[in-house]
C-alpha cells in the first residue's frame, strides 16, 4: 500500500478495490461471465447504432434518442468492465486516486446523463401518441439535438462538481473500497476528514438530477396510458403500446434497481446482495437494453432482416 506524507499526516495515493476478492473459488468463471457480457453489450449497442445510421426507415426521432442511449450504454459499461477483467487476470487491485476519482467522474455523469435521455424518450413517446398531429412540428432536427445534447451536459456537469470537490477529501487509511469499482459512498466513507458538506452537496445534486426526470417520466407515461386507454379498437391500443413498452421496460429495470442499490439501508446481511444489484444496473442494464429493443420493435427487426 502506498502512502505519501504531507507534514504530520500520512495521505493514502491509491484505493484496493475488493471487488469478488471474498469468493476467489470462482474468480475465473466471474471473469468468463463479464468476459462474454461486456463482448455482447457493446456489439449490441454497436449494432444498434449502426442500424440507426445507415438505415433510412430509422431516421426519425425516436430511433435517433435510442441510438444516443445505445452510444451512452456503451460508455456506461466501458467505465467498469475492462478495468474488472484486468483485474480478474493480473490480481491486481489497485487503483490510484486519481484514477478513482475519474472513473467515479464518467459513471456518475453517464448515469445521470442516462436519467435525462430516458425522460426525453419518454416525452418523444408522449408527443408521438397524445399529440401525433403535431409530432413533425414540435420533435424537429432541432429540438431532437437540443434535448440530447442537453442530457449529456446536464449528467457531465452534475458529476464534475462532485467529482472537483473529492480532491479536497484526505484520506489517512484504510484504503479497501469495499466494490467492485469507485462509487460514491464506499470512497468517501474511507475519507478521515468532514464528509458532511460533500455528501449534502451531492444529495442535492443527485435529487435535482434524478428526481425530476423520474417523475417527468412518470407523468408521462400516466398521459400515454390515459390516450391508449381511449382508443376504441383493440388494435390501435396494441399498436399504440407496443410503441412505448420496449422503453418502458427499459425505464422500469434502470429505476428499478437505482432504488434498491441507493434507497434500501445498508446493512451488513445485505451487503453483497447490493454489489448484486449494482452488477444489474452497471452491467446487466447495457447489456438487455439492445435485447429488449431488438426484440420487441419491430422497425428494428425489419432493419436487422
Amino acid at each position: 500500500m502506498r502512502r505519501a506524507d504531507e507534514g504530520n499526516e500520512t495521505t493514502v495515493v491509491e484505493f484496493i478495490i475488493l471487488g469478488f476478492q471474498s469468493i476467489p473459488e470462482v474468480q475465473f468463471i466471474l471473469f468468463l461471465l463479464f468476459l462474454v457480457t461486456y463482448i455482447t453489450t457493446v456489439s449490441g449497442n454497436l449494432l444498434i447504432m449502426l442500424l440507426v445510421v445507415t438505415d433510412h426507415h430509422l431516421h426519425n426521432p425516436m430511433f435517433f434518442f435510442l441510438g444516443n442511449l445505445s452510444f451512452l450504454e456503451t460508455c456506461y459499461t466501458s467505465t467498469i468492465l475492462p478495468r474488472m477483467l484486468a483485474s480478474f487476470l493480473t490480481n491486481k487491485y489497485v487503483i490510484s486516486l486519481n484514477g478513482c476519482f475519474l472513473q467515479y467522474f464518467f459513471f456518475t455523469g453517464l448515469a445521470g446523463a442516462e436519467c435525462c435521455l430516458l425522460t426525453v424518450m419518454s416525452y418523444d413517446r408522449y408527443i408521438a401518441i397524445c399529440k401525433p398531429l403535431h409530432y413533425t412540428t414540435i420533435m424537429n432536427g432541432r429540438c431532437c439535438l437540443q434535448l440530447a445534447g442537453g442530457s449529456w451536459v446536464n449528467g457531465l456537469l452534475a458529476s464534475a462538481i462532485v467529482t472537483c470537490l473529492m480532491p479536497q477529501l484526505t484520506f489517512c487509511g484504510p484504503n479497501e473500497i469495499d466494490h467492485f469499482f469507485c462509487d460514491f459512498t464506499p470512497v468517501v466513507k474511507l475519507s478521515c476528514s468532514d464528509t458532511h458538506w460533500i455528501e449534502r452537496v451531492t444529495f442535492i445534486l443527485a435529487s435535482l438530477f434524478t428526481l425530476p426526470p423520474f417523475l417527468l417520466t412518470l407523468i408521462s407515461y400516466m398521459y400515454i396510458s390515459n390516450t391508449i386507454l381511449k382508443i376504441p379498437s383493440s388494435t390501435g391500443r396494441h399498436k399504440a403500446f407496443s410503441t412505448c413498452s420496449s422503453h418502458l421496460t427499459v425505464v422500469t429495470l434502470f429505476y428499478g434497481t437505482l432504488v434498491v442499490v441507493y434507497l434500501v439501508p445498508k446493512t451488513n446481511t445485505l451487503g453483497d446482495l447490493h454489489k448484486v444489484f449494482s452488477v444489474c444496473y452497471t452491467v446487466l442494464t447495457p447489456l438487455v437494453n439492445p435485447l429488449i429493443y431488438s426484440l420487441r420493435n419491430n422497425n428494428i427487426k425489419k432493419a436487422l432482416r
